[in-house]
Formats: C-alpha cells, sequence, structure tokens
C-alpha cells in the first residue's frame, strides 16, 4: 500500500448500539471503503490525525490511503461521502475533506 495518503476525511464511527464496533479503533485500521457511485469497495488504511485510538461514536479526521486507487481515478471530489465497513456490517461514514492525489479528482 502506497505511504501517502490519497485524501484526508472526517470518520464518524457509529455507536455500538448503532451497530458499530464493539471496540476502539487504533489509526491503522483498515475496514472496507465503498461510496455511493461504486458497488466495488476496497481496503483503506486509517491513520487518524492527533489521535491514536477512536472509540464507538466519536469522530475523527483520518489520512486515508486507498489499497485500490485506480478503482476511483477521476471519480472523488471534496464534500463526497462514504461508508466504510467489515464484512458486510457499516460501522461508520466519512467525508472527503481534502483530495492529496491528483489522479483522484473528479473530471467535471
Amino acid at each position: 500500500m502506497d505511504n501517502n495518503p490519497h485524501f484526508i476525511a472526517e470518520l464518524k464511527y457509529l455507536k455500538t448500539e448503532d451497530g458499530g464496533r464493539k471496540t476502539a479503533a487504533k489509526s491503522g485500521y483498515r475496514p472496507q471503503v465503498q461510496f455511493d457511485f461504486e458497488k466495488m469497495s476496497t481496503s483503506g488504511s486509517q491513520k487518524f490525525v492527533d489521535k491514536e485510538i477512536v472509540f464507538p461514536g466519536e469522530s475523527v479526521l483520518a489520512e486515508i490511503t486507498l489499497l485500490s486507487p485506480q478503482f476511483f481515478e477521476y471519480k472523488l471530489k471534496v464534500g463526497m461521502q462514504f461508508n466504510f465497513h467489515e464484512g458486510p456490517i457499516i460501522v461508520g461514514s466519512g467525508k472527503i475533506l481534502e483530495l492529496k492525489d491528483e489522479k483522484l479528482i473528479a473530471v467535471i
């Protein structure tokens, strides 16, 4: 996996009672990332900014590095939302705040 983040996002982890993780997530956590326009998901490493651990129900800024960025070339834009999940269970959502990889920026 590339060491440079593809984008910066604000992440919101679901509370445990809403179906989220039962344990805290550590920086470096690698859930599946899925955007509404794409049926395929890919693993995405989440390196938390200013935190090492995030508990269910918390929000955090994170640098996201996608395992397969080529599937998202010229499709992403600032403000775009996505879900992240473990298997079939959605454990949180995110919103892109800044794109770091020009190849991913949507062509208008």
